[in-house]
């Protein structure tokens, strides 16, 4: 599987590390625990589109948000999670 890597181009996934849903980026700033606990145990688990972290271990050592449809494996884009986190705290997202 190759993923597009927004800096480096196209990488084989074996130089990456698959860190889960990219949900992980939005953590809670309430501070009330029951907000934490769902942040840090709950997670979907969904068949098709999904949004995931990836880190590339043996690489940059960035961040990236890989958006790959979990029935086939196809990999249709990746950002640098450092700009998806951006784009949501300005707004844009």
């Amino acid at each position: 599987m190759l993923i597009p890597h927004p800096l480096l181009g196209l990488r084989d996934a074996q130089e990456f590390t698959y860190l889960g849903d990219a949900r992980l980026i939005e953590r809670p700033t309430s501070g009330d625990e029951a907000d934490l606990a769902e942040y840090v145990f709950q997670r979907d688990n969904p068949a098709g589109l999904h949004r995931e972290l990836w880190f590339h271990e043996q690489g940059d050592r960035s961040w990236l948000v890989v958006t790959r449809n979990t029935l086939t494996h196809e990999i249709l884009g990746a950002e640098l999670a450092r700009d998806v986190a951006l784009a949501r705290k300005e707004g844009t997202a």
